[in-house]
């Protein structure tokens, strides 16, 4: 009698809580990332490649050993056990739940079958010695479709502030800070200053490093209450209303404000049209604009009020919202502004709303402030290069994530890129972080003045590309 597909899920789940003991065994108690992030054991002692793959496609999988305690043994038979995540299946595929022997050749494991639709699959590994078994390990591997095959998860951030403002530490501290974080490119945004962040670049001008460092500001116009992030762009936006510019700032505004037709009741047509004067002069610059913490509290309100709010979701001024923001342990035990934004966000996406999905740390100190490294973006994109991360974003290639809150990931966004996130924050960024810790020390290092730093990072250089490299099948 053939097994009912209850029992074959029987053995799967028990397959599945076995390799998850295994797995997970003391797991809590592993050295933690920055960002609260792990490396799973079983990604630490096998290699196992690629670990994205093309949907629909025939591929070859190499389970790898990389120590004695896990090698293949000869007088040990093996089975393989598969099922995938969303239960999408195809009659390509050599096999599905049932646990299947297969027999490793000269320490490595090689599987090619066909993997359907764009998910995560599982394979649980089992060693048979007579009548003991054991879990070897719980492979996780996730397919994409060739839109976003050639594209690599890049970890920013471009909302946080130096003691050029209201921060702690210098640009070019806070720099190294957000590579030893595990970020691949950043952008300071000092409130109402952009050379800070123009100069950044310069401060490791023919350094070796692989972090991206971008232009940014955080920008307040005269009597607007709505914080703008400028990222990207090529020349200052403060400069156009400080001191002696605000009386040209204000007409233009002015202007812009009397040709304003339908505002909805109970908008200030004038902070309504700074908005739009900022965004304009953002966008000439070669820059992106971005909605800040709409929900942030200040004065006992909402920094925005709500019919400006809509009407700025509506206007179609903004490339993104931010809707995970930098708020403390402490101040989302009060008040949840995430939480609202996240709605909000929802709510608007479900009206159409096209407007990407951004987190930040909005940290004003890299050595005490609880979000930073814990908030970011993740953009989908050839390279870490500026073009290529704003034309992301452009694009909704990107997602929000927050990691803050008992180390567990919150990813808002897309709901496909939101899967896909956190596939990668547990199965592959750990190992992208690891790699940029000493990158950043080293940054740091070379900050402070220390003379080997420069030769040392050479070292560091084309090392998350080669982990990419190795993780990412090639169509």
């Amino acid at each position: 009698m053939c097994p009912s597909r209850y029992s074959k899920t029987l053995v799967v789940l028990t397959l599945f809580l076995a390799a998850g003991a295994a797995a997970y065994a003391d797991f809590s108690t592993l050295p933690t990332l920055p960002d609260g992030g792990r490396v799973r054991p079983v990604n630490r002692y096998f290699d196992v490649t690629p670990r994205v793959a093309p949907s629909d496609t025939e591929t070859t999988i190499v389970i790898q050993p990389l120590f004695d305690h896990v090698r293949f043994r000869e007088d040990c038979k093996y089975e393989l056990a598969y099922t995938a995540l969303d239960q999408v299946y195809s009659d390509k595929s050599p096999f599905r739940i049932k646990p299947k022997p297969v027999t490793p050749v000269d320490n490595r494991l090689t599987l090619n079958f066909f993997l359907a639709g764009e998910q995560e699959h599982l394979l649980v590994l089992e060693e048979i010695n007579g009548d003991k078994r054991r879990v070897m390990g719980e492979f996780r591997i996730y397919t994409v479709r060739d839109d976003l095959l050639p594209l690599r998860p890049f970890k920013g951030d471009f909302h946080m502030h130096s003691n050029n403002s209201d921060g702690t530490e210098s640009a070019a501290y806070v720099a190294g800070a957000c590579r030893r974080v595990g970020l691949d490119w950043m952008a300071l945004s000092d409130h109402r200053k952009y050379a800070p962040s123009a100069a950044l670049k310069d401060a490791f001008q023919n350094v070796p490093i692989d972090l991206r460092i971008y232009p940014g500001e955080e920008v307040h116009s005269p009597d607007n209450p709505v914080h703008i992030i400028a990222f990207g762009h090529n020349a200052a936006i403060c400069d156009l209303y400080l001191d002696a510019a605000e009386a040209q700032a204000r007409a233009e505004v002015g202007e812009l404000k009397d040709k304003l037709e339908n505002v909805p009741e109970g908008v200030s047509k004038f902070q309504y049209a700074s908005c739009r004067w900022v965004t304009d002069k953002i966008h000439e610059r070669g820059g992106l604009a971005m909605l800040c913490h709409p929900y942030w509290v200040t004065g006992g309100a909402h920094n925005i009020a709500e019919p400006l709010l809509g009407a700025l979701l509506d206007s179609r001024f903004f490339d993104m919202l931010e809707v995970v923001s930098g708020n403390s342990s402490a101040e989302a035990n009060g008040y949840d502004a995430d939480v609202l934004q996240a709605s909000r966000y929802a709510e608007a996406r479900a009206g159409g709303l096209k407007l990407p999905a951004c987190g930040i740390s909005d940290s004003h100190g890299c050595e005490s402030n609880e979000t930073f490294g814990r908030n970011f973006t993740v953009c989908f994109a050839p390279t870490a290069e500026l073009a290529d991360i704003q034309g992301a974003i452009k694009k909704g290639n990107c997602t929000a994530v927050e990691i803050m809150r008992g180390e567990r990931p919150r990813v808002e966004g897309d709901f496909r890129l939101a899967k896909y996130t956190l596939f990668l924050l547990r199965e592959i960024l750990p190992q992208h972080d690891e790699l940029c810790v000493e990158e950043g020390r080293l940054m740091i290092d070379h900050t402070a003045g220390k003379p080997d730093a420069v030769n040392r990072l050479k070292s560091c250089q084309g090392q998350v590309k080669a982990l990419y490299d190795k993780y990412w099948a090639v169509k």
